[in-house]
């Protein structure tokens, strides 16, 4: 499966912010159209549709502030129907690539208690609980430098 992070352009918006997650996780992350909404009002965002197969897949939306507070995933998500053919770990794999190009060392993430699908995929991928919350959300962290067996 050809996995791709693609800029959205306005001939892809609506595709974008048509993408669901399945009914029972949508209390764990917001819409595409939200995310999409606020990501306009912050200037260190930077966000990509997911493309599996040249389909849209998904969302991922960060937040890098290489000279202070690093590099968070904001918003993660893959749309009901892609989950659990691994589109979702080769996002994050094509991510956390571009963050170690940058010369990132350092990743975090947030996640809503009770989303044990997510911490898994997160901690296959390096990820570690911290212990700390943030809103809420549970805090999770890799080092860049090293990559999870």
């Amino acid at each position: 499966m050809d996995v791709e992070l693609r800029e959205i352009t306005h001939e892809t918006v609506r595709a974008i912010c048509k993408l669901e997650v399945a009914e029972d996780q949508r209390g764990f992350v917001a819409s595409n159209a939200l995310s999409i909404a606020e990501a306009h009002y912050e200037p260190k965002h930077w966000m990509r549709a997911i493309y599996a197969d040249g389909e849209p897949a998904g969302l991922v939306l960060t937040y890098e502030d290489p000279g202070g507070e690093g590099y968070h995933v904001w918003r993660f998500m893959v749309a009901e129907g892609y989950q659990g053919r691994g589109i979702g770990r080769r996002a994050m794999e094509l991510l956390l690539d571009r963050w170690r190009g940058l010369g990132a060392t350092e990743a975090s993430l947030s996640v809503i208690p009770g989303n044990d699908g997510a911490i898994g995929l997160y901690e296959s991928l390096g990820f570690r609980l911290t212990g700390e919350e943030h809103g809420g959300e549970l805090v999770m962290r890799t080092d860049l430098a090293s990559r999870p067996e």
